[in-house]
């Protein structure tokens, strides 16, 4: 055996370890998961907490949406807006 076959049969040998690593996680957060939604499940005011959930999200996309999509107004525009303003009360 040559020593580039042995690191490849190491190589070959990590990948199965991290693939087994990997399925054993995915199948305990599965695991856990389906837990915690049987628990949800067997609760009197499942409809009630799903409603709170949607209330949660929509409040939240609300704020991504405002943080991230609405562009604050142009610095100009600021400045004209109260120069207006200014110009308005001094004419009063």
């Amino acid at each position: 055996m040559t020593r580039e076959a042995g690191r490849r049969d190491g190589l070959d040998g990590q990948a199965v370890l991290l693939a087994a690593g990997l399925a054993d996680l995915t199948v305990s957060t599965l695991n856990s998961a389906v837990g915690t939604l049987r628990g949800l499940l067997r609760r009197s005011d499942t409809a009630e907490l799903a409603a709170q959930a949607e209330n949660e999200l929509m409040a939240r996309g609300r704020l991504a949406l405002d943080r991230y999509a609405a562009a604050p107004p142009a610095h100009l525009e600021i400045l004209a807006r109260h120069a207006q303003a200014r110009k308005a009360a001094g004419d009063a």
